[in-house]
């Protein structure tokens, strides 16, 4: 059961994909009363949408949400080089971001990795969709041998990225490679995108190649690899297996896919879903840390 027992006001800065997709989720969610979502574009379709649900909106950006009393949380939805700005801000106003871009100012989360309950820091960083599906299989490899190399191939499909991604490729990969191995255990990684235009639109799909050492024990890597799978699915229904891990000469080949919850745009936008599960979830987590503070002074 959930330790917290208030509801904590949140709110969306970005009205691009991710922010709408986000919208939802938000709003169908007990723990969370989302108070504001914020964008720059005042005829959007995103805030368009939320005023529609119900949701106070304004075009004013960052400034709305520092002007809104009572913010406990912000999911910034932006890009790399606005989040590097407001996050100084959101700091200073003692607001903690959840940061979907890959600008890395803050620690690198996914959640089934390295979610822990020290939440002392005001930013954390989802690092990018990619990571959020790759990373998890780099390291169900890395715990149980040494991963001298981590390759991730993510084909994503051109409809579910906006202009805000595809302005952020060149971060998107960096802080993607950078997350294999910082996160994921490599001990050195590389990421590529592929940015997908068939129609009708594909799946999100990712291949992780990984390179191991010498005896290593096949089965005991993919029985990890599958146990990590199985912690994405607890938040991401949709992430699945495709090719499961298996040893070819001096490396693993493992491939996943990411079907989405089809909130916003349709079920092929698996990258949307699976980065705005993981930072609802980190949500999740800093509330109930929030709500176990509070009983602690209580006491």
């Amino acid at each position: 059961m959930s330790a917290a027992s208030q509801r904590v006001s949140v709110a969306i800065l970005g009205s691009g994909n991710i922010g709408t997709d986000l919208l939802y989720k938000l709003k169908r969610h007990s723990l969370f009363d989302l108070v504001l979502v914020a964008g720059i574009d005042p005829d959007s379709e995103g805030l368009a949408r939320a005023r529609a649900l119900g949701c106070a909106t304004s075009a004013d950006g960052i400034d709305a949400i520092l002007e809104t009393p009572g913010i406990q949380i912000v999911f910034e939805a932006t890009s790399a080089k606005a989040h590097k700005l407001n996050a100084p801000r959101f700091r200073e106003a003692g607001i903690m971001a959840i940061d979907l871009t890959p600008a890395k100012v803050g620690p690198s989360v996914v959640p089934c990795v390295n979610l822990t309950d020290e939440f002392d820091l005001q930013n954390v960083n989802l690092i990018s969709c990619a990571a959020q599906a790759t990373v998890p299989i780099v390291y169900g490899v890395s715990r149980i041998t040494e991963v001298s190399y981590a390759e991730i191939v993510a084909t994503v499909a051109s409809k579910s990225i906006g202009p805000g991604t595809r302005q952020n490729i060149e971060e998107f990969t960096n802080t993607t490679t950078r997350a294999l191995e910082e996160v994921g255990g490599a001990a050195r990684g590389k990421a590529l995108v592929v940015v997908n235009p068939a129609e009708p639109p594909l799946l999100m799909r990712n291949t992780i190649y990984t390179v191991v050492g010498e005896n290593v024990d096949e089965q005991a890597v993919k029985a990890s690899v599958l146990d990590m799978v199985s912690q994405v699915q607890q938040y991401v229904p949709g992430y699945r297996v495709t090719v499961e891990p298996f040893l070819r000469g001096d490396h693993f080949m493992t491939c996943v896919e990411v079907e989405g919850a089809g909130d916003y745009l349709p079920v092929y936008a698996g990258n949307l879903d699976i980065i705005n599960a993981a930072a609802v979830a980190v949500a999740e987590r800093y509330a109930n840390v929030l709500a176990e503070r509070q009983l602690t002074t209580q006491i």
